[in-house]
Formats: C-alpha cells, structure tokens, sequence
C-alpha cells in the first residue's frame, strides 16, 4: 500500500501572539521527477532555468528573520519549484502572465522558449500542487486572524538585476528593494515600516519592477483584517547571479525584516 506523497508546503510556527506570515513561495528547485517529464528542457537547461527563475535563499532569509524577530513570526514555505506549479497566480483568465506563457502552471521559460510541449493541459498539477497549498496557506491566514485578529502576509521575493524576456513591466525602476502593494489589503503604515526597515539596504521602490501582493481568494479584497505587502529583493544584493552562494548582503536583509516584523503591532 502506497503512501501519500508529503505536502509540497511547509507551515514552520511562529508565536502565538504574531499575526505574522512571512510567504516564501519561489525559494525551492525541487521538481519531482514525473512533473520533469513533462518538461521539454535537457537536463543542463533546467539548471539554467532554475537559476534565473528561483528566487535564491530566501527561505534562507526568512529563517534567518525568524531567529532574530523579538516575536517570531510564522513562515510558509514552497518545498517545490515554481516550475511545478506557481502559488501566487491566479488559476485562470484572469492572470496576465498568461500572455507570457507563464500563468499558475508555466508553459514558457524566462526567455520565452519552450518549457513545456504545446497544448500542455495543466489541471493535473493545479489539482495536485496548486489547490491544496491555496487551502493550505487560507488555513494559515484563517488561524492568525483566530488567535490574533488580524494577518500580516509579508511576501519574501527577490528579482534579477537586469531584466529578463518574461517581465511584462520590467522597463521600469529596479531598486535595491522594491515593495509590492495592494490597494486594499496594504495599509499605509505597514509600508512605512517597511521603508525605514529597509533604509539600511539602500533605496527602496514601489511597484517596479513587480507590484502586487499576494493575499488568498477567500480573503483578497473583502477582509480588511488581512495586510499583507510584497518585499522583493535585487539579487546582487546578497547573492552571485544567477542562482550562485549567498554573499555578506543576506544577513543584513534578514536584520531588516526582522526590523519589519518586529514594526508588526503584536
């Protein structure tokens, strides 16, 4: 008798009190190996992929905020690659990375080639992958605001120095760390703290290259209680690019999340 196969998630506790979650959605390269046999990369490309793609120890970064937050914050991580399924799309038309080829399951690369064959259908995995870490992470959310009264989604991201194919808005500002917003689930005084967390970094941006913040249907833009902001980091900031070691820079992300979190009203 076959076991099932363990979540591609992982939910690691934080305080009791915290109503932080700190989002690490695309620090993983696992990919699982009857999802690459429906990949149409040589092995060496699919490295090549994974470098540029994966957004590089910032699962590293996130654990690191944890052990130096004064209230530990709770920390949802993707064990899998965002090559498997991307939690953070939407699972429909509504998604603009559509155009791209790049929706809830990509079809393309970050160079616009092929990622998988043409008429690719992609509800086995958003059955799969995608639906239970959505309801994964609502769970998540639904226990903050239990215990605490409210959720502070904090979206730990980092992004290229230059611009790749993919990026649908990418002609703009590409600032040491730029801060993704909602207009309904970010309040003004989560992006303060947030600037003055990270002045210590260098400049801080808003909405450029990427904008937006994830929060989870159930909740996007009908629950005030849920906040939730975008943090995306410039990689030369801490690490070689692309997909190389983490430099001396990751340490002093992680000091100013910590700063962030710690900003959180608890």
């Amino acid at each position: 008798m076959s076991s099932a196969a363990p979540p591609s998630y992982e939910l690691l506790p934080g305080a009791d009190d915290s109503p932080v979650i700190l989002h690490v959605p695309h620090s993983a390269r696992d990919v699982p190996g009857d999802v690459r046999a429906g990949i149409v990369l040589d092995d060496e490309a699919l490295e090549r992929e994974l470098d540029h793609i994966t957004d590089a120890h910032t699962a590293r970064i996130a654990a690191e905020t944890a052990g130096l937050s004064v209230a530990t914050p709770w920390r949802f991580v993707n064990r899998l690659s965002r090559l498997v399924v991307d939690p953070e799309r939407f699972p429909d038309e509504r998604e603009e990375m559509l155009a791209v080829g790049m929706g809830a399951v990509y079809t393309r690369t970050t160079h616009r080639g092929a990622l998988r064959p043409e008429g690719f259908d992609p509800e086995p995995l958003i059955e799969r992958y995608f639906r239970p870490y959505a309801r994964a992470m609502t769970e998540a959310v639904a226990d903050r605001l239990a215990a605490t009264g409210r959720a502070v989604i904090i979206d730990v991201h980092s992004y290229p120095t230059a611009r790749l194919p993919y990026e649908l808005h990418g002609e703009g500002p590409r600032p040491p760390v730029c801060l993704g917003t909602d207009s309904f689930h970010t309040p003004p005084e989560l992006l303060t703290a947030a600037r003055e967390a990270f002045a210590r970094c260098g400049e801080t941006g808003l909405d450029s290259p990427f904008g937006g913040a994830y929060v989870p249907l159930k909740y996007y833009g009908s629950e005030p209680r849920v906040s939730a902001l975008m943090v995306e980091i410039r990689r030369d900031t801490y690490m070689t690019e692309p997909g190389g070691p983490a430099g001396p820079g990751l340490h002093r992300l992680a000091t100013a999340l910590a700063d962030l979190v710690d900003a959180v009203p608890h």
